[in-house]
């Protein structure tokens, strides 16, 4: 029952981040040598096939290498899954707030005065997956994290302000950083390039992207490959307490 109970939320994890369909082709692939090497007792193509094998799986690590990630990240960061890690760190998490809102209104603030006046931005924030590559693409902050420096930082006259802002345990990390873009058909064709480096950043990670949009001044959050739109207030800090202990 047990086992039964893995494969059926590995096969929803393979589902959600897109894997199956590679899974199903190996399966496939496996099933025909198999037939032909030990059934059809083809010797000729089965060698053949044998050496496709051998070699095949590196070529399927190289050729597929991002679903491999997207999917080991889902399994990692699956709710059931890290509930179990929990289990192990009780200790070490026990008295921690869940919610911090001396630096979660700061940036609820930020968002609401520049989706008021339509000014974009990008804010990623940082979780257990660490971001130093991409902070590595942007500018050094380390800064406390105030509304008046995201604001500033993300003024239209601002050289930094086309890039992302990265935030990590409580402080701005960097600012200018440059995202992976995602090519989900599934995007609403409405919305900009900010909300797909959003969303390139939330699939290829456990980070939460924040965008206000510089054409309506809506706000957005991509989170888990998911987007949340046109956020109020009190929506989003609700959802960042919900989601994060920055």
């Amino acid at each position: 029952m047990l086992v039964a109970m893995m494969l059926y939320y590995i096969y929803r994890l393979m589902k959600e981040s897109r894997s199956l369909n590679v899974f199903i082709g190996i399966m496939v692939f496996i099933l025909v040598w198999l037939f032909v090497s030990q059934i059809l007792e083809m010797r000729l193509l089965g060698s053949i096939m044998d050496k496709l094998v051998s070699v095949g799986v590196i070529g399927l690590i190289i050729l597929f290498q991002e679903e491999i990630r997207k999917f080991l990240y889902s399994l990692g960061a699956h709710q059931r899954f890290r509930s179990l890690t929990r289990l192990f760190t009780l200790g070490h998490h026990r008295g921690e707030p869940q919610e911090d809102k001396e630096t979660i209104m700061p940036i609820v603030m930020a968002c609401m005065s520049m989706g008021k006046d339509k000014v974009g931005a990008l804010i990623v924030i940082e979780r257990a997956i660490a971001l130093d590559d991409i902070v590595d693409t942007g500018e050094n902050i380390d800064a406390k994290i105030s509304q008046r420096l995201i604001e500033n930082i993300f003024f239209k006259n601002s050289p930094l302000h086309d890039g992302a802002m990265v935030i990590s345990k409580k402080r701005i990390k960097a600012a200018g950083c440059i995202l992976p873009v995602s090519h989900d058909l599934d995007i609403p064709k409405e919305l900009g390039l900010r909300h797909r480096a959003a969303m390139g950043i939330s699939q290829g990670s456990d980070a939460i992207a924040i965008v206000v949009s510089e054409e309506t001044g809506r706000i957005s959050v991509a989170a888990k490959g998911e987007f949340h739109l046109r956020l109020s207030a009190e929506e989003l800090e609700s959802l960042l307490a919900r989601e994060i202990t920055i």
